[in-house]
């Protein structure tokens, strides 16, 4: 029962850290154009955290389940 609780919540991070990064990520393309230093400020952690997200993805592939 546990195993299944951490699982989902492991699951709800992957998908909250996937989109927001990718959220992100685009806010600093787009204010890149305007401002490239606030872009870049913007785009590199965004792109880092989708990237732990998709990491993630690997790492529930790998868990077992009992």
């Amino acid at each position: 029962m546990t195993e299944t609780k951490a699982h989902a919540t492991l699951e709800k991070w992957i998908w909250i850290l996937i989109y927001g990064g990718l959220l992100i990520l685009i806010l600093g393309i787009a204010t890149g154009r305007a401002e490239p230093a606030l872009g870049w400020t913007l785009a590199v952690p965004g792109a880092v955290v989708a990237a732990v997200g998709f990491v993630l993805i690997y790492v529930r592939s790998r868990l077992s389940n009992k």
